[in-house]
């Protein structure tokens, strides 16, 4: 199962990003696709996630309203629209792969089982 998110850098407060994670056809058909960051000294939190069976989402209530996750099922690819960006939105987003692509859709970071490498989103103020 490969994973590679890709797509972040430097926005000013109030700007826009869209992240992509790309994945293995096997967890893209197959695995609930979340999406967590870790700001410096803190710990990894859950952003967003998206179910592989009927795309239903779920979203941590600091981004609700601000970023949207969605897939692209002819590349399978995840991606993040990140809007309204603010400065603690600065972190390093990771996309995760939940194997069990159960219902309903997990926030813990222990669920998930594969992870992608990072990519870094800074947002400036």
């Amino acid at each position: 199962v490969q994973l590679q998110a890709s797509g972040g850098g430097l926005v000013q407060a109030g700007g826009s990003l869209r992240l992509s994670c790309a994945a293995s056809r096997r967890a893209f058909t197959s695995y609930n696709i979340g999406w967590f960051r870790q700001a410096p000294g803190n710990e990894r939190e859950f952003v967003a996630a998206i179910s592989w069976s009927d795309g239903s989402t779920y979203y941590a209530d600091s981004v609700k309203g601000r970023f949207t996750i969605s897939r692209d099922s002819a590349k399978s690819t995840v991606y993040l629209q990140m809007n309204s960006l603010e400065a603690e939105d600065t972190a390093v987003y990771y996309c995760a792969a939940d194997a069990s692509g159960s219902a309903p859709l997990l926030a813990e970071i222990y669920e998930y089982d594969y992870w992608g490498q990072g990519t870094l989103v800074t947002v400036s103020s």
